[in-house]
């Protein structure tokens, strides 16, 4: 027998395990107590703590694209400054909200606190500029011109400057190359706004809090493709700032370059001649006004008849589109947006409309062979003519016979077209016509021609112009007729009497309304990229096609390039008989018509140039001056407001965009060394391997070498006819500008039927 028990465990044995079993029952009772102190008792303190724990992000903002002419050089780029910014979310932490901070720091940048505190002000509805339009969590740039000595006194003293940092940073540059200005195409930026990232967040293209945004012009029409992506790296972070972690980062794309048909060199002697234009018409007399021309605003368009691509397009009054560049002073803005600033944002070359005068004639005569009268046929052009009373001079009461629809063209007889419109105003059934009579082939070819829609330019903001028709005086006097007639009276002034008139019957298509119509007067509003496409079909046989700037885009390392084609709009409802005649006599505007006496001595044979002049009256103010050019290669369209007649105030400047790139000295002969660009630039930049775009280096002003190769030309700009130019009839039509025997125009002068 065996004294070990049944169980085969001593009592020390048993002893030790049921110590054991406390020590475990302990452990796990504490670990227990624990998780409920943690999970239950403390579980909202420890959830507090670690929320503080979250994701910061940091961004590397993309590099923006470049934007170059046709030969590669740039016309918006990228330079390295030093930026001082200020941080609302570190500023508004302190007592005072930073104004201690921000008024040290105007000390140490040489500017007053007033300026530094109304760049970090938010903009709303009624703070004025200048103030903050961008996100208020993103670092506000006080000033991106800091000087080294600055940024080292920020930074050394960071303590003294909570919220303010100092760093280089890519800033976007308008370098003008030869002087070019080019603003109102380029456009400018700004920054984000909060409801403009909300509204792209879920698209292909959302914006970050950092990214600055094309506001205007091409930097707003290829803004997706300039901007870029930003990179971004999050970091994940303790809610002591402390880094615990890297998550997933994505690194930044560059912006694609633009490469653009303007040519700088084109551009700047655009802009040069239309400036210097306005300024010889402020120099001369309007016998009309008693005053001197006020040549307030005008624009340029030079264009490739055949393709559409833009090569020039300025316009006046124009700015400097750096002053956007970190952050727009009070002062700029108001000089650019003020009651007296003319409005310099404006691209009048698409934006700018007024009554096109006698370069409608175009549109006319279409619109009279379509209607069934022979283009050579034979048409009174007398000194004047009369309806219900009312006698519509022709100009200085010119009388020359029985001419064809191109000699009416050539010394611009306003009488053929006025007899033409009426006699179509009769036959589709005068004031009253039956339902569906009417054919209306004068306001019908307007339509065809693309008049009263926009051109389809690679440019935001576009306006359609006017074609007074049926419907719009319709829905025009729908909308107006309480207001006329308030206002109208029989027997009162001038204005009182046409309100009066528009009261009764503004809805008609009246005798004289369609009479007006016929010259480019009345109602009509063309824009100067309008005149530029039908000019350009006449030139090119007849197709239409939508301007466009932009020619290709070239990513940032040079591997894609996205070639963008001219586009076919249509064309002109002319045939080629009917086209033929037009040149004809478009190209005796030049040699013996309205614009003869600016064009002596140009080398027709060489070169020939064909043009429309044209002077619109418009109520209340002075005539706009138009001259709708082409060559075989280039359409010319100038227009200058209040400057007097189509040939007068437009005809040297004109002439001058043209020896520039044909490189027409003042003898009149032709160096091919000197053109700017005889014919039109086809190809594109060179591309290096690194990705860069070769381009020409531009030195000098192109617009001063030009005008110096034109010093001595003893024609050009010659007031008397030019000698050995064919003289028309008589030497008093040299332009289209008719004695105000009434006035037209945007607001003009309604007769009565």
């Amino acid at each position: 027998m065996t004294n070990i028990p049944e169980t085969g465990r001593t009592p020390r044995i048993q002893i030790r395990l049921v110590v054991i079993q406390i020590l475990v029952l302990s452990l796990l009772g504490t670990l227990g107590g624990r998780l409920w102190y943690l999970q239950i008792r403390e579980g909202a303190a420890y959830q507090k703590e670690a929320s503080g724990n979250h994701v910061q992000q940091v961004v590397d903002p993309a590099v923006r694209g470049d934007i170059l002419d046709a030969r590669g050089v740039p016309l918006a780029d990228n330079e390295t400054r030093l930026v001082v910014s200020a941080s609302r979310t570190d500023l508004l932490k302190q007592k005072d909200d930073g104004k201690a901070v921000l008024t040290k720091l105007a000390g140490v940048l040489g500017i007053t606190p007033a300026e530094v505190m109304q760049k970090v002000r938010l903009c709303d509805a009624k703070t004025p500029q200048p103030c903050w339009n961008g996100s208020p969590y993103q670092p506000i740039p006080i000033t991106d011109e800091a000087t080294a000595k600055q940024a080292l006194q920020i930074r050394e003293r960071s303590e003294d400057f909570p919220g303010i940092t100092a760093e280089p940073e890519a800033v976007r540059r308008y370098p003008a190359p030869g002087k070019s200005n080019s603003a109102q195409v380029l456009g400018y930026l700004s920054p984000v706004t909060d409801s403009e990232i909300q509204q792209a967040q879920h698209t292909d293209s959302p914006y970050l809090r950092s990214d600055m945004v094309g506001r205007s012009g091409l930097e707003r029409q290829y803004d997706k493709v300039l901007r870029g992506k930003a990179g971004v790296t999050r970091y994940e972070v303790d809610n002591l700032g402390r880094v615990i972690g890297k998550a997933k980062s994505d690194a930044a794309e560059s912006g694609s370059n633009l490469v653009t048909s303007i040519d700088s060199r084109v551009q700047r002697v655009a802009e040069y001649e239309l400036d210097k234009a306005m300024k010889v018409a402020r120099q001369q007399y309007d016998k009309i006004t008693g005053e001197n021309y006020k040549a307030d605003s005008g624009a340029v368009v030079v264009m490739e008849a055949k393709t559409g691509r833009i090569v020039a397009m300025a316009s006046a009054p124009t700015y400097d589109p750096n002053v956007w560049v970190g952050g727009i002073s009070g002062k700029d803005y108001k000089a650019l947006t003020g009651k007296d600033s003319d409005y310099p944002l404006l691209n009048r070359a698409i934006q700018g409309q007024a009554a096109p005068g006698s370069t409608f004639k175009v549109v006319s005569t279409a619109a009279a062979v379509e209607a069934g009268y022979a283009f050579d046929g034979r048409y009174p052009c007398t000194s004047s003519y009369s309806v219900g009373g009312q006698v519509f001079k022709n100009f200085e009461g010119e009388n020359f016979g029985p001419i064809s629809l191109g000699r009416a063209l050539e010394v611009s007889c306003d009488t053929v077209f006025y007899g033409l419109a009426d006699r179509e105003w009769k036959r589709d059934g005068g004031i009253n016509p039956e339902k569906g009579r009417p054919k209306d082939y004068f306001f019908k070819a307007a339509h065809q021609f693309g008049l009263g829609a926009e051109t389809g330019v690679d440019l935001p903001n576009e306006v359609t112009g006017r074609v007074p028709d049926r419907q719009w005086k319709l829905n025009y006097w729908k909308a107006n007729k309480d207001a006329w007639c308030r206002s109208g009276k029989k027997d009162g002034s001038y204005v009182e009497k046409i309100a009066y008139e528009n009261c009764l019957e503004g809805d008609k298509m009246r005798e004289g309304d369609e009479i007006n119509y016929s010259i480019g007067q009345g109602d009509t509003l063309v824009t100067p990229i309008q005149e530029a496409v039908i000019y350009g079909a006449v030139a090119n046989g007849g197709t239409m096609y939508q301007p466009t700037i932009g020619k290709a885009v070239i990513s940032a390392d040079g591997r894609t390039v996205q070639e963008i084609k001219p586009k076919k709009r249509g064309r002109l409802p002319v045939s080629q008989a009917t086209l033929k005649g037009m040149n004809d006599a478009f190209a005796g505007v030049i040699t013996r018509g309205t614009a003869a006496w600016k064009f002596g001595g140009w080398p027709q044979d060489r070169i020939p140039l064909h043009g429309k002049t044209g002077t619109a009256e418009v109520y209340g103010k002075q005539t706009t001056s138009w001259l709708a050019t082409y060559s075989k290669d280039y359409t010319v369209i100038m227009t200058i407001a209040q400057a007097g007649t189509g040939s007068g105030a437009s005809g040297e400047a004109v002439r001058n965009i043209y020896s520039a790139l044909y490189g027409v000295q003042a003898d009149g002969t032709v160096d091919k060394k000197r053109a700017m660009l005889p014919e039109p630039q086809k190809g594109l930049p060179k591309v290096r391997p690194d990705g860069t775009i070769a381009a020409p280096k531009v030195t000098g002003d192109p617009a001063k070498d030009a005008e110096a190769a034109q010093k001595n030309n003893p024609t050009n700009g010659d007031d008397e006819q030019p000698a050995g130019t064919t003289a028309p009839p008589t030497t008093g039509n040299r332009d289209t500008r008719r004695t105000r025997r009434r006035s037209r125009g945007t607001g003009s002068r309604r007769m009565p039927s």
